[in-house]
């Protein structure tokens, strides 16, 4: 393997070692503490207020005009969903649960399609509940009338009525001369359609103004906390990202943002809610929080004031999204009406693609073609492999070339180190001479590695964000976007004991079967270059595969299985490329040597030229 190469990776390695293990993993460790403290607070004084209930009162909402119940204690949810004066029942392939009909919120929502873990039995995924509980998170889209708040209006619904995609919801409110009928429609994914018409006969013209809102109590527990990846409030307002992450709202403020086209909502690593305003109209989008003793963060979008006349009647539509961030879903929404789609701008955007989309979106997209032909992230991971290895042929063949000849030069090069080792630059200059005379390009060997780095970081990025990986199988891993779960300090799983759990080194434990055979991979390959003259360097770069294997561990067992193949293509074209350009490459000598199976060889074995 290229010294360059290695060199690189181990910086690389570094800093993500170095990242993880002094940066966000006391970072991590302090948040936890803090939300502990913060949770016996919420306890204690959730038992002092236990006899108060829930007030009426409304308070603003991140800094906007958007209001809601203050809630004074908290409940289960359970307790929360049942004190709801009524509800409306959703059901869908995809989602069940209910819509608090005091102020139209959409509070309970679970993915019948998704669960916490690959375990047997693990429970779904909750993704909204009520605001009376811990870590909540809910969704409102309304209208304010002549600037009235619509948060404790209590909708009717026809008796047994349950949302489904077959079966759309008119919910209905009456108020003096006002007639306000709101229809609420789901399809079979993730999305809800609201259309609400307001009929004016008050005997003078009246304002609405059409908002939507989407809002997370308290920082999520399950937070991911890497550098990678954007959790939080989010907003697409034209074609242009506003994110924030919770802590950065906190510090630095709202953001703020007008424009035409777009959606607000919350986000973490596979989940969205979303509230999406029509498209043909200009919004404000505002990220904000609402600190208290428990902070509610929020996105949210306002529609500019529209005036009914006294006797005429609007529509306004609106959409909400609650579900995962499945990428051909998102995408799909994003199509025109006219080809089935709803038209909403940059939607998929809610996936983290990063400052590389120009490569994760292709990887991403070659994956997923690869997975629709063959079933299985795994094979799909393969085939791109090979793909990638085809692209980078001309490159990797002028590098192994080079090698080649490198390893031809290797004896004039030691004569010349040897004879000019107290004059530096007369050894530059005569191997120079050497490579001018046999043609090497030095540099030449750092191309593979050039183009490696980008694509290596787009694809771990790629595999860590989307959903398509998750839970996918390969062989022996029930999961390809978690690490390897076998470890070869339990023998991989005959010993009755998980190495993950041991104190402070556990981590490092987890050596499974694909990092050992990255790590074999890489060992054979460096047995194919020439060893470094100083015995120190040699050394150092005899223990590269050893470090890469406990660095690559904890990876996704995706990337490990990606790096693992790939090296063991590189083995192969490395081999058949250097020995076409007549290099002497004695691979199994080279291994013996390295493990001490080789005789030494005598004097007069020198003698006989054996």
């Amino acid at each position: 393997m290229d010294r360059n190469f290695i060199l690189a990776m181990v910086l690389m390695g570094l800093i993500l070692f170095g990242y993880e293990t002094f940066i966000m993993g006391p970072k991590r460790e302090a948040y936890e503490a803090q939300q502990r403290e913060a949770q016996a607070l919420a306890a204690e004084q959730a038992t002092q207020q236990a006899t108060q209930g829930t007030s009426g009162a409304d308070v603003p909402l991140a800094g906007d005009n958007l209001v809601l119940p203050t809630v004074q204690t908290e409940l289960t949810r359970e307790e929360a969903i049942a004190v709801a004066p009524a509800r409306l029942r959703v059901e869908t392939p995809q989602l069940t649960g209910s819509i608090n009909l005091r102020g139209l919120v959409f509070d309970d929502l679970t993915l019948t399609q998704y669960n916490e873990s690959v375990e047997e039995n693990s429970p779904n995924i909750i993704l909204l509940s009520p605001q009376q509980t811990p870590l909540a998170q809910f969704m409102r889209s309304g209208l304010f009338i002549n600037g009235a708040n619509d948060a404790n209006i209590i909708w009717s619904a026809p008796s047994g009525a349950t949302l489904t995609p077959d079966t759309p919801v008119t919910l209905t409110r009456q108020d003096g001369g006002l007639t306000h009928n709101v229809t609420l429609s789901v399809d079979d994914k993730f999305m809800f359609t609201l259309v609400h018409e307001v009929q004016n006969q008050t005997g003078a013209n009246i304002t609405v103004q059409a908002y939507g809102a989407t809002a997370q109590k308290d920082i999520p527990q399950n937070l991911e906390n890497f550098m990678i990846l954007f959790e939080g409030p989010l907003a697409i307002v034209g074609d242009q990202l506003h994110s924030r992450k919770y802590k950065n709202i906190q510090k630095k403020g709202s953001i703020i943002e007008a424009g035409t086209g777009g959606w607000v909502g919350i986000t973490n690593k596979y989940w969205l809610s979303a509230v999406i305003p029509d498209q043909s109209q200009p919004f404000k989008a505002t990220l904000g929080v609402r600190e208290g003793a428990t902070p509610l963060f929020q996105s949210s979008y306002q529609l500019d004031p529209l005036s009914i006349p006294n006797g005429q009647q609007a529509m306004i539509s609106s959409h909400l999204f609650a579900g995962a961030k499945v990428v051909e879903v998102l995408q799909d929404y994003e199509k025109p009406v006219a080809d089935g789609g709803l038209g909403i701008s940059e939607f998929d955007m809610a996936v983290d693609w990063g400052n590389f989309f120009f490569l994760t979106r292709p990887i991403f997209a070659s994956l997923h073609f690869l997975y629709g032909l063959v079933g299985n992230y795994g094979i799909a991971i393969l085939l791109f492999t090979v793909g990638i290895k085809a692209i980078l042929y001309p490159l990797a063949n002028l590098s192994y070339k080079s090698m080649a000849g490198m390893r031809k030069a290797q004896p004039e090069m030691q004569t010349i180190r040897d004879r000019y080792k107290d004059d530096q630059m007369k050894m530059q200059q005569e191997m120079m001479s050497l490579y001018k005379k046999h043609k090497i390009n030095p540099a030449a060997g750092c191309l593979p590695m050039l183009a490696q780095m980008p694509i290596f970081y787009a694809l771990y990025k790629t595999l860590f964000v989307t959903l398509e990986m998750r839970h996918e199988p390969f062989l022996y891993i029930a999961d390809l976007s978690e690490r390897d779960p076998t470890s070869i300090f339990n023998l991989f799983g005959l010993l009755p004991f998980d190495p993950l759990t041991v104190p402070v080194i556990g981590t490092f434990l987890g050596i499974g079967i694909l990092p050992l055979l990255m790590g074999a991979g890489m060992w054979v390959q460096m047995k194919l270059n020439p060893p470094p003259t100083d015995p120190l360097q040699a050394r150092i770069f005899g223990l590269m595969p050893l470090f890469f294997l406990f660095i690559f561990a904890p990876f996704a067992a995706g990337l490990v299985l990606y790096w693992a193949w790939n090296t063991i293509l590189s083995v192969i074209q490395q081999y058949i490329i250097m020995k076409r350009n007549g290099a002497d490459v004695d691979l199994i000598g080279n291994m013996k040597d390295s493990l001490g199976l080789n005789k030494p060889k005598t004097a007069n074995d020198n003698a006989a030229g054996k």
